[in-house]
């Protein structure tokens, strides 16, 4: 009798997994390949990533909102698609509203609040088709106070009293510290990435707090991954160690960058945002990528929107020209495109307006289908131009050539142009006409110009 129950058990949890109403599979099995591999995720060099807050992004809040906003996301040029956390959000110890996505109930389940297995296996299909990769969050430093990984006491750092804890150095009271100590832990967190890989037929990870979690775990796990057959698979970190490279990571954030650049706009010298520039990539290894943005979930929900940190819908967007085409993986945040003043929360349902500013979706999507148009500004030379109030910078490969200039002033600046440029023939990106550099450059407030060689 116990073998014929076990043996249903077993044959029950099989279906369910299979059959995409229930994402949970059987702990003794191993996941199945749902799906065709996408076979055009981009290189990271090649990596035009959109940042995706599910709850704000339609009225619904969910993944079919998603899915129809999928052909906006594409207009504006993008290749990748990075999903904030898609797993059931704890509810001990909640932090309010919703509850925060990065409190991990199930590591092995769909948050019901955005849909089932099925319909992120159908959100993941359309993204393919229209030529974009997806990639989920992942948080492997803690989980929810409500998870049943709880049940394990010894997964979990315990204070001298043997309770477990919050992750050191934080306030973040409703989250739980993991053991990475312990190996079984290790294993079922490897085992639940690889799952959704095969599962739902994603294309990588944005792993959250890596610098948190211990190099040697990091390695472990991408390891793994990458022995799962025809699979290419993005893999960013939150992180700003070399130690992230070394574990197996592609990219991870550009927190130098983004915090200089926002000492620019409130004063500080432009020829430090290309010291910055080298100086992080002299940190890292050949090959490596930075991720550049003026905002994401974190910066647009705690401090402030690009709008206002730089000042302004025109501050925001030459902020952005900097970030986009200075040799590293571009990030928008999703609302970022529309100019949206106020923060955005995602503990919350907080709709993005889309209707609001659509000539800065206009500017984004120029932008953008401008970066993606030549591989000059991902793997050219950069050379900057030392000023204090315009950031010019060329990018240059082979015969393709380009010279970006950005005054990151709220009134006139002008900039001495390089003897060695006086007098050359470009090509404004902007409206085609043609332009041959004077001695001086003058650009109204917060303006910019790319222009490319004649």
């Amino acid at each position: 009798m116990l073998m014929n129950k076990l043996f249903w058990m077993l044959l029950v949890a099989v279906a369910c997994s299979s059959d995409g109403d229930d994402p949970t599979p059987a702990a003794t099995n191993e996941s199945k390949q749902y799906g065709i591999p996408y076979a055009a995720v981009p290189d990271a060099l090649d990596v035009v990533m959109y940042e995706v807050n599910v709850r704000a992004l339609s009225a619904q809040g969910n993944f079919q909102g998603v899915i129809d906003k999928l052909d906006h996301i594409k207009a504006l040029g993008f290749n990748t698609i990075w999903l904030m956390p898609i797993h059931p959000v704890g509810e001990e110890r909640s932090a309010g509203g919703l509850g925060s996505p990065y409190s991990v109930k199930d590591y092995l389940k769909v948050n019901p609040e955005f849909g089932d297995l099925r319909k992120l296996r159908d959100l993941v299909q359309a993204a393919h088709e229209r030529g974009m990769a997806v990639i989920i969050d992942w948080v492997a430093n803690h989980t929810a106070w409500d998870n049943s990984w709880m049940a394990n006491k010894s997964w979990y750092v315990t204070d001298a009293n043997g309770n477990v804890i919050i992750p050191p150095g934080t306030n973040w009271q409703d989250v739980a510290e993991l053991n990475y100590n312990n190996a079984d832990m290790r294993k079922a967190m490897i085992h639940a990435m690889k799952y959704w890989v095969l599962e739902a037929n994603i294309d990588g990870f944005r792993c959250d707090a890596v610098d948190f979690v211990p190099s040697d775990f990091w390695k472990q796990a991408i390891d793994t991954l990458k022995k799962i057959p025809d699979r290419k698979l993005i893999l960013l970190a939150e992180g700003g160690k070399a130690e992230n490279f070394t574990a197996g990571f592609q990219m991870n954030y550009a927190w130098d960058f983004y915090n200089n650049l926002k000492s620019v706009y409130k004063g500080g010298g432009a020829a430090s945002i290309f010291t910055t520039h080298e100086n992080e990539y002299k940190a890292i290894p050949a090959g490596a990528v930075k991720l550049r943005y003026t905002t994401n979930h974190d910066e647009s929900a705690w401090e402030a929107t690009p709008v206002e940190i730089f000042g302004s819908r025109s501050a925001a967007l030459s902020a952005s020209v900097i970030t986009i085409f200075t040799s590293a993986a571009p990030l928008i945040y999703s609302s970022q495109e529309v100019g949206r003043h106020q923060k955005l929360a995602f503990f919350t349902n907080d709709p993005i307006d889309w209707a609001e500013n659509p000539d800065m979706v206009a500017e984004y999507s120029r932008l953008l289908k401008l970066y993606n148009a030549s591989d000059a500004f991902r793997k050219g030379t950069l050379k900057s131009y030392a000023d204090a109030d315009v950031a010019v910078f060329t990018k240059t490969l082979g015969s393709a050539a380009y010279l970006v200039a950005v005054n990151v002033r709220s009134t006139e600046r002008s900039w001495d142009t390089d003897p060695a440029l006086v007098n050359s023939t470009w090509t404004n990106t902007k409206d085609n006409t043609t332009l041959s550099l004077g001695s001086v450059l003058t650009l109204p407030p917060f303006e910019y110009v790319i222009l490319k060689k004649s």
